[in-house]
């Protein structure tokens, strides 16, 4: 197949793309760079750099032929949204709006959308599946949610095939190391603890240690970043050969405790990675795992690399590549605040 991957030299992007071109299929990316790094682009893929507001570059690229879209082009910091709840709009819905119109207008049938777990908003009920109650509470989960309705609408007046893949903590990096761009601007906790790590942090804050789990620590569903990348080509083979539609969900179904990862990170990259507990953040629920089973069922998808230790170790990896010259140096930035 011929794939366009619109933001795929992001970090998911690129390991989206990289997902591709393993299949054999040829892949053009399509991206601004914003928050895309060029040294996530491969050889064997081409590159077109343009925005997704920008309707006559997508046509006009999009009119080269593809026989599907990958779309994770959306801006995805959480706590921003709330701030600069017009950038979301402009980009996540206007520029989606123009995505679609693009592809309607050159023939493009097949869109896997890379929607997240933020469209549910607070849990009622654990493990999270797909019939969970859909209540953003981020304008950001609003934009993703929209999204979805979007492809639902176009779907159906226009004939395009889709489908959303809800997933929650991305983390790591390809385990072959082809892969070393960093992401930018990470919220994260892993990044962040690496960050730590290799010096350019001084420390973490851990927000409360007295939740009823194991550790006292709170618990997040962590998938791997190449499960997500394989979960989406096998999602656009799905569409592609289906008449159907798709929404799944897609996580480790087991969940990391926030310092079950700091710990790993501690034996792993051999460091000290300081870290200090503090009051409880407002909102934080306790313990946060999706079920996967519809994923399993449909696409025959399960996660191979989102055991701690497999996310730790390969994101060390490139952040030793990135920052030899940083590692135990201490770089005077205040105390990092993670999405926990």
């Amino acid at each position: 197949m011929n794939i366009l991957v619109v933001g795929g030299a992001g970090y998911i992007g690129s390991h989206v793309a990289r997902a591709f071109l393993d299949q054999n299929h040829t892949v053009t990316v399509y991206d601004n760079l914003s928050l895309g790094r060029r040294e996530n682009l491969f050889d064997e893929s081409e590159f077109v750099c343009g925005d997704i507001l920008d309707y006559d570059c997508l046509v006009s690229t999009m009119k080269q032929g593809f026989d599907g879209l990958v779309h994770l082009a959306a801006f995805k910091a959480a706590g921003e949204s709330m701030l600069a709840p017009e950038k979301y709009a402009t980009n996540n819905i206007s520029g989606t709006i123009s995505l679609l119109n693009a592809a309607a207008e050159t023939g493009i049938k097949n869109i896997v959308f890379s929607s997240s777990s933020a469209v549910y908003g607070e849990q009622q009920y654990l493990p999270i599946d797909e019939a969970h109650p859909l209540a953003p509470e981020s304008f950001y989960g609003f934009t993703k949610l929209e999204i979805e309705r979007l492809l639902d609408w176009y779907s159906r007046l226009k004939g395009l095939r889709y489908a959303a893949l809800r997933y929650f903590n991305a983390a790591g990096y390809d385990p072959q190391a082809r892969i070393t761009g960093l992401e930018k601007n990470p919220a994260n906790l892993l990044p962040v603890i690496m960050e730590v790590a290799s010096g350019i942090r001084n420390g973490l804050e851990i927000f409360g240690d007295d939740y009823g789990t194991e550790d006292g620590t709170c618990i997040r569903d962590y998938i791997h970043v190449s499960d997500l990348a394989d979960a989406h080509v096998r999602a656009m083979h799905y569409i592609a050969n289906r008449t159907d539609n798709l929404i799944v969900n897609l996580g480790s179904e087991t969940g990391v405790s926030v310092l079950e990862m700091v710990e790993a990170a501690r034996r792993i990259t051999g460091t000290p990675v300081p870290a200090r507990v503090v009051s409880r953040r407002a909102g934080d629920p306790e313990k946060l795992v999706a079920s996967s089973g519809k994923a399993n069922e449909l696409l025959g998808w399960k996660a191979k690399y989102s055991d701690v230790d497999s996310l730790v170790a390969t994101t060390w990896s490139v952040y030793r590549k990135n920052s030899p010259d940083n590692f135990h140096r201490n770089a005077n930035t205040s105390d990092a605040e993670t999405d926990l």
